[in-house]
């Protein structure tokens, strides 16, 4: 799943960022521009956690 380029951007060069996994308290992103990964709390997006970090955990087959 991609991260809208309007919540939120690669630290390190301003890329789209995909979400690459999650658990129950964090999210881990990778750029797909630079390779750059890192991990972020769920409401990194400003979504309050509920966009992304929901959808994560479904799509990683975590239990909420």
């Amino acid at each position: 799943m991609l991260v809208d380029l309007n919540d939120g951007k690669c630290r390190s060069c301003s890329g789209q960022l995909e979400v690459a996994g999650a658990d129950d308290a964090t999210i881990d992103v990778k750029c797909t521009e630079c390779g750059d990964g890192y991990t972020v709390e769920p409401d990194a997006f400003n979504d309050g956690g509920i966009k992304y970090w929901p959808e994560a955990m479904v799509e990683f087959g975590e239990d909420l």
